[in-house]
């Protein structure tokens, strides 16, 4: 049984979308007590329980960053399914009262392998401790 779950977003076929899923091997050394799972943000997020530990990737930010404030995510006008992201996704679901807190550790769009597991790293284990 492992003491936390974080879940994995990313596009392994779009490259400055694919560092954080590259990155699940790892973690896994790393911690071994946490859960890192794959997880696509069409698939029924409501199941992972009401405090969601996530790592996506995040544009405009330069380094590995915690962000929790969920009404802080920027979102964009949803015209077609191709329009809705996580973003939305957290915001529905704070809304309709499935999730409670999230914590989504957030990579940068340009940020090598190695600076990535370094920073996230830190910031989990400053994070979950």
């Amino acid at each position: 049984m492992y003491k936390y779950k974080i879940l994995v977003f990313g596009n392994p076929i779009v490259k400055v979308d694919s560092v954080p899923l590259k990155l699940i091997g790892k973690l896994r050394e790393k911690f071994p007590e946490i859960e890192f799972r794959e997880f696509d943000p069409n698939e029924n997020l409501e199941n992972e329980g009401r405090k969601l530990n996530i790592i996506d990737t995040v544009e405009g930010i330069e380094r590995v960053t915690l962000i929790t404030d969920i009404d802080a995510i920027r979102t964009q006008h949803v015209y077609t399914m191709h329009d809705f992201d996580l973003g939305h996704a957290l915001k529905i679901l704070k809304k309709l009262d499935y999730i409670d807190s999230v914590r989504i550790f957030g990579v940068p769009m340009k940020i090598s392998e190695s600076d990535a597991i370094e920073q996230l790293t830190s910031l989990i284990r400053s994070s979950l401790s």
